[in-house]
């Protein structure tokens, strides 16, 4: 069945609302996922992702993270996004992350 599906969201927060906190055991939950699917199956993260969060997905096998919250409500949303760009290119990946 996993043949059907290309990107598979996991929730990092309760759905529900933004600006919720990551949940701690959500990088438990993301490598689990991303083991259990085929490589060419693209985890995505979605909730909490911030400059403390994005490594930890990222290296736990998330290949594409939602920032929501911790883009738009910023003071400078463009520096923020660029802020977390920076963060994530240098945490360490998981080769199932899709990123060298």
């Amino acid at each position: 069945m996993a043949e059907l599906v290309d990107l598979c969201l996991c929730m990092t927060v309760n759905p529900g609302w933004g600006g919720q906190a990551y949940i701690p055991t959500s990088a438990e939950k993301i490598g689990r996922l991303a083991r259990l699917l085929p490589p060419s199956v693209v985890v995505q993260v979605d909730g909490g992702i911030s400059l403390e969060t994005i490594g930890e997905a990222a290296g736990a096998g998330a290949g594409l993270l939602v920032a929501g919250s911790s883009v738009f409500q910023a003071p400078d949303p463009p520096a923020a996004f660029a802020a977390l760009q920076a963060e994530l290119d240098s945490a360490p990946r998981s080769r199932r992350a899709g990123r060298p």
